[in-house]
């Protein structure tokens, strides 16, 4: 098993992040990650448990296809992706703290093919940095437009 965590303080209101993250997923996710190449809902209407998309990416030069569903949405605390066929799952945690909110992504691959175990300790640097990567990014994105929005 594989799994990294990464929690970082955004200056914003939880209702505020929660409804870019979640509301907003199938236009901001490929923005706030950039291997999305394309992401594509399989479901019709709002994120809600059961709701399911396809996504492409390409990680270090490697093309990946996956399908996903949301397995736990609950409002303005958390929303968990989970793998249709692939083993993983991904969650973001958010939580009030004073003005800001502290976000925490964390993912978690079940198991590795037999042709990755060699590498796993590779794999994990990778996802280790991916996981900082995505808050750090998420952050960016989310202040800076969510920023843009109060002052207008």
């Amino acid at each position: 098993m594989v799994k990294s965590q990464s929690s970082i303080l955004i200056r914003c209101s939880v209702s505020d992040i929660f409804h870019f993250v979640v509301t907003d997923f199938v236009r901001n996710y490929p923005r706030w990650s950039p291997e999305v190449q394309s992401l594509t809902p399989l479901s019709s209407g709002p994120l809600a448990v059961g709701w399911t998309a396809r996504q492409v990416r390409i990680d270090q030069g490697r093309r990946s296809e996956a399908d996903f569903k949301v397995i736990a949405l609950e409002p303005e605390r958390r929303v968990c992706f989970k793998g249709i066929k692939d083993p993983f799952e991904i969650n973001y945690f958010f939580e009030p703290h004073f003005d800001y909110t502290r976000l925490t992504f964390s993912f978690e691959m079940a198991r590795l093919s037999l042709g990755l175990r060699p590498f796993e300790k590779l794999i994990r640097v990778a996802v280790k940095d991916g996981t900082d990567r995505v808050v750090r990014d998420l952050k960016t994105l989310a202040e800076r437009e969510l920023g843009q929005q109060k002052t207008d």
